[in-house]
């Protein structure tokens, strides 16, 4: 059996950082020891922190290969494939790819990619063409007339893991006024003043015709499944309310401090952007990130769209908010593996897989060095 041994690292375990080496047998951690092992043929880390591999729950990342330029469509495998060694040189050796279920009139990338990308992510799954461990996270649009038969379709792909609940009607929740909703889309899209106007009544119209009936029979199909569910943009009490008494157990991006800290309160794992913590705040203009972690709300992290956030955020949080490292790379490995049902990995610890990322600090900035999945290196 071929035997990996990570020496003279500095280990970030559950409870403390210490000086220390690992030992990867059969893919699995065999050993964890203090100080340095000396072992022939260990591979010196010099120094460098050792992390469990981060785990990322929602990452739109993959949309960006599939379209990476106004009008452009690259090749649905290669895109993949991309997409995968982007996130795994960033650490992450769990990803769940967010994929949404969305009106193809309000989203047309979103809307065109979704069957495909399932497909070729099953596709290079079976092929073991991956680097990371890649499962689905699928985000419905509750307003979407066809959600449920889509999303139902959907869930017979073993790889489905998470479905959230989004309702991007303007003037509520991620756009509290339709003035932001209408920046943010005519800058995106393009659309004229007419064609935004158009835009806005209908999503208004479909929202107060579909979501309630929506919403309620998707999360009755998750828990029918056993599948984590996620509330999406939570930013009132009558919200957490809602997702809560639907089962939910994980709010991704509350908008405002309340909703998270009530979400918090009730259990449900609050989830944040890590862009959110290296730019200093939303991109919309709702609460910051770094403002739930000073209130002890924030549970975990998500790069979102920006794959190297994730390790990025994580420092900057134990740097400038206080939280100690064993805290915040919890945050982004085993609280995230925890909401999978996923006990394997998230920890550096005998029995747990031998996901790894070896991390150096450069002028502040944390790179991942090297990283590895069942104790094979990927990147």
């Amino acid at each position: 059996m071929t035997e990996l041994v990570l020496d003279n690292a500095m280990l970030v375990l559950s409870d403390r950082v210490a000086p220390g080496y690992v030992v990867c047998r059969g893919g699995m951690i065999a050993a964890v020891g203090r100080g340095v092992a000396g072992a022939p043929g260990a591979l010196d880390l010099e120094g460098d922190y050792l992390l469990p591999g981060l785990v990322e729950l929602h990452t739109d990342n993959l949309e960006r290969h599939v379209a990476p330029r106004p009008g452009v469509r690259w090749p649905i495998d290669a895109a993949v494939l991309g997409h995968d060694a982007q996130v795994a040189a960033a650490g992450i050796t769990t990803v769940c790819d967010a994929l949404a279920v969305v009106d193809r009139s309000d989203s047309p990338i979103r809307g065109d990619i979704l069957r495909d990308a399932t497909s070729a992510v099953d596709r290079a799954r079976a092929r073991g063409l991956f680097r990371a461990e890649h499962f689905l996270h699928l985000r419905c649009e509750v307003s979407y007339a066809e959600v449920v038969e889509v999303t139902e379709a959907l869930m017979t792909t073993p790889t489905v893991r998470i479905v959230s609940l989004m309702d991007h009607t303007p003037g509520q929740r991620q756009f509290g006024t339709v003035e932001q909703y209408r920046a943010y889309y005519q800058g995106r899209f393009g659309y004229s003043d007419a064609e935004m106007l158009a835009v806005i009544d209908r999503r208004v119209a479909d929202q107060q015709r579909y979501a309630a009936v929506n919403r309620r029979r998707l999360a009755e199909l998750c828990r029918g499944r056993g599948l984590a569910l996620a509330s999406h943009d939570d930013g009132t009490k009558e919200h957490v309310d809602e997702a809560v008494s639907l089962g939910m157990t994980m709010a991704e991006f509350p908008t405002t401090r309340e909703a998270a800290r009530l979400a918090h309160e009730q259990g449900m794992g609050v989830i944040m952007g890590a862009p959110n913590v290296v730019r200093g705040g939303s991109h919309t203009g709702n609460v910051s990130a770094r403002m739930l972690a000073e209130d002890a709300v924030l549970d975990m992290l998500s790069s979102d769209y920006v794959p190297s956030s994730l390790l990025h955020a994580a420092f900057l949080l134990h740097a400038q908010v206080g939280i100690s490292l064993p805290e915040v790379v919890a945050m982004v490995s085993e609280t995230p593996a925890r909401q999978l049902g996923l006990e394997d990995r998230g920890r550096i610890a005998e029995g747990r897989r031998a996901d790894l990322v070896r991390v150096r600090l450069v002028d502040g900035m944390p790179v991942a060095r090297q990283v590895w999945r069942t104790g094979v290196q990927v990147a």
